[in-house]
């Protein structure tokens, strides 16, 4: 995905821009390229104020609140987090570098994170969206939170960390204020896995499956305010019932949330389970495909419960007009359910 403030652009052989494309869309000829370009200009100057804020001395956290006062949702349509402007900060397309292999993954094999000295950099591959100097100045205060722990230190805190929660991971890291973000332990020991062994700590399979789940959890409440506000947005008069999450969009119809979780068969290949919450019975469902990760929405299913015979759906990659007429690559088809018309514009 491009990002925040950026969209992949399509080139042919000449290097002539051909069309912008959405979430989703793919090339088709081999002699095309993808590229990424500058957004709206709207996006592109909240992104150059993230920098300014950050610079001057603002957390991520503040800016993130900032921006949600401002109604000013992400790439996604939820609201700021501390996690998500601090990517915006720290990575490297938004000055034009492109950087390639970070992750490996052959044929049939698990995927592995490659340490930074692997990685293969651009630099000046895209037009560039922040000044360099203001980039340089907010990687520098990032590495300056972490630079004041030392090896042992860092080592001490992760040991610490671990006998307090017992299980370790990028997504545990993270949480924790107190100590530096995964990135860095990634940075100073090459990798995750290699900072755990200096821990004693050996990640099993069993544990992942468990870390997604939680994952997942706590995705949950999130993409469901980003639906309200979304819907809000449109202009629909919005209820919620808290102890279910059933939205009531304008007291005309219902609609549940339902995460699905990215699985890979023995052959490789992708498959999403969804149930539908029979109880509730909502009028329609919004389902959300994950990435492979498990960290990010790959799409969207808006499922009618009039249309749906079958408690529990399948899905590969692709599954025929008899599903896929109901994906979307945003939710923007599911918040125009709730825009409502002046009697001047339907005459």
């Amino acid at each position: 995905m491009a990002g925040y403030g950026l969209r992949r652009v399509l080139l042919d052989e000449r290097g002539s821009v051909k069309v912008e494309l959405s979430r989703g869309e793919r090339k088709s000829l081999q002699t095309d390229r993808v590229v990424l370009a500058p957004g709206p200009d709207g996006e592109v100057e909240t992104v150059r104020r993230m920098y300014r804020l950050f610079v001057e001395g603002r957390t991520e956290r503040e800016i993130a609140g900032r921006l949600n006062e401002d109604a000013l949702p992400t790439d996604l349509g939820r609201p700021w987090t501390r996690g998500t402007v601090h990517q915006v900060l720290t990575n490297p397309k938004y000055v034009g570098d492109n950087v390639f292999n970070r992750v490996s993954n052959k044929l049939k094999r698990k995927r592995v994170v490659n340490a930074p000295t692997l990685w293969v950099v651009a630099k000046g591959a895209f037009p560039a969206v922040v000044d360099h100097t203001l980039f340089e100045r907010a990687r520098a205060i990032v590495e300056d939170r972490s630079r004041r722990f030392g090896n042992d230190e860092l080592i001490a805190l992760l040991s610490d960390l671990l006998k307090a929660t017992g299980a370790l991971s990028s997504l545990v890291i993270d949480e924790r204020e107190d100590m530096p973000s995964s990135s860095v332990y990634r940075s100073r020991f090459g990798s995750l896995l290699r900072a755990y062994q200096l821990v004693g700590y050996t990640p099993d399979r069993d544990y992942r499956y468990l870390e997604i789940n939680g994952r997942l959890r706590a995705l949950h409440p999130e993409v469901v305010e980003a639906i309200l506000y979304g819907l809000r947005l449109a202009g629909g008069m919005i209820g919620r019932d808290p102890a279910t999450d059933l939205i009531t969009v304008n007291d005309e119809f219902t609609a549940s949330l339902v995460i699905a979780r990215h699985r890979q068969t023995q052959a490789g290949a992708a498959r999403w389970q969804i149930r539908l919450d029979a109880g509730l019975a909502p009028d329609v469902t919004v389902a959300v495909r994950m990435d492979a990760e498990n960290r990010t929405p790959l799409d969207y299913y808006l499922l009618p419960r009039i249309d749906m015979a079958e408690p529990r759906l399948r899905l590969a990659e692709h599954n025929g007009m008899s599903l896929d007429g109901y994906r979307f690559d945003s939710l923007d088809a599911f918040f125009a359910l709730a825009a409502r018309s002046t009697f001047s514009e339907v005459a």
